[in-house]
């Protein structure tokens, strides 16, 4: 027993087990049939399942540690972009040390996919994995935690409802992730926020910061504790999301009638749906290191904010959608090569995402409008840019 046994990823030697509990489990070969082969599987899931729970098992055998894993998990990620992107393309992480530790905050546009995508960026650049804050909340079924903790998953503890437990629950995580990046030099990717930016404006919440630091010793300044964790803030741009329509939805619930009442395993869906959606072009942008002198987490929050909405990847989905609403072209560049916003270009491509926003009923549509457009409002608004003092 160690001290973050309740929360931790799975170690190697319980990787083997797991998979075993796994494989005997009905429920996980009934999801994989259903994300790989949704029409088939509603008219022949009888025949169709015992063959998914037969591949599964041959994939899976001799896999006995994490690395194994995340290989198999690594040809399912291979699959999924080339199904369901157009482009994913990588900038910043040229500047980084490939097998130093550090604490990645990104955006936060879906469940599974931002950390995934992040995830695979550090893979195939040869860097080491990370291990990725899930809440509690999404754990709902035996099989999607057992996942979840094989691929380098710990657990962020959102059932606590007491002020003293939630302490104890934010101090826990503030240690473990501290001594995730510092003792076994593990990197670490946590959202900047709890739940989904579903309006499409990227904004920290000081509260996440402010558990990443509770952890600090009352003698060390704020800034040292910072610089020991290496932050990095990360933008994640996707052209399409798969959850459009739900989270317009969800929005205009809360907006209109008051409140969004969430159906049971309603998350295990929206990670379901995020998977096997299209996404269009996605681009994952790395910022850089956070090593100023930070004097508190406002300064903090300031910083992520800055560099999250300048490395943003505007897509044509974001002008053409901010072009609707406003009336006017938006005044910027769409790509991570700055190429200018051309309307007359764009005609094939402004006729799909006219022809996807019609497709969502009209009481809501203009939810989902604002969510591609909004970052392009984030853009115009130029965050002012915090440079902190260097050490």
């Amino acid at each position: 027993m160690t001290q973050f046994d309740d929360i931790r990823p799975y170690y190697d030697a319980e990787v083997r087990p797991t998979i075993d509990r796994l494989l005997a489990d009905p429920e996980l070969a009934d999801a994989v049939a259903k994300l790989r082969f949704p029409k088939l599987t509603r008219w022949l899931g009888w025949m169709i399942k015992p063959v998914v729970k037969k591949k599964l098992s041959r994939q899976l055998e001799g896999v006995n540690d994490v690395r194994g894993f995340q290989e198999v998990v690594e040809r399912y990620m291979s699959a999924m972009i080339a199904q369901t992107t157009t482009a994913l393309t990588i900038s910043g992480l040229d500047t980084f040390e490939h097998h130093q530790s550090y604490l990645f905050i990104s955006n936060h546009r879906d469940i599974a996919m931002d950390p995934a995508f992040v995830n695979w960026s550090l893979f195939h650049n040869d860097c080491n994995t990370l291990r990725i804050a899930i809440g509690d909340n999404l754990l709902t079924k035996p099989y999607v935690s057992d996942l979840m903790r094989l691929n380098k998953s710990f657990i962020v503890n959102r059932s606590a409802k007491a002020p003293r437990e939630k302490l104890k629950a934010a101090k826990h995580l503030s240690a473990y992730i501290h001594h995730s990046i510092a003792n076994e030099s593990s990197s670490i990717w946590i959202a900047q926020r709890e739940g989904r930016a579903k309006d499409g404006f990227d904004k920290t919440n000081s509260a996440v910061l402010g558990m990443i630091t509770i952890n600090k010793p009352k003698t060390q300044e704020f800034s040292e504790y910072v610089k020991e964790l290496r932050i990095v803030p990360v933008s994640i741009s996707y052209e399409l999301d798969p959850c459009d329509a739900a989270k317009a939805r969800e929005l205009h619930h809360q907006r209109n009638l008051g409140g969004y009442q969430k159906e049971e395993h309603e998350d295990v869906k929206s990670i379901a749906m995020g998977i096997a959606g299209q996404k269009g072009h996605v681009h994952v942008a790395f910022g850089t290191v956070l090593d100023g002198h930070f004097e508190d987490t406002d300064q903090l929050v300031a910083e992520i904010d800055r560099q999250i909405v300048s490395n943003y990847v505007l897509h044509a989905t974001n002008c053409l959608a901010y072009e609707i609403l406003h009336g006017v072209v938006p005044t910027v560049n769409y790509t991570e090569k700055n190429i200018p916003y051309d309307p007359s270009a764009l005609a094939e491509q402004k006729a799909e995402f006219l022809a996807r926003m019609e497709a969502i009923p009209a009481e809501y549509r203009d939810i989902a409008l604002a969510m591609y457009a909004n970052p392009v409002v984030s853009k115009l608004l130029k965050p002012k840019q915090i440079i902190p003092e260097q050490n």
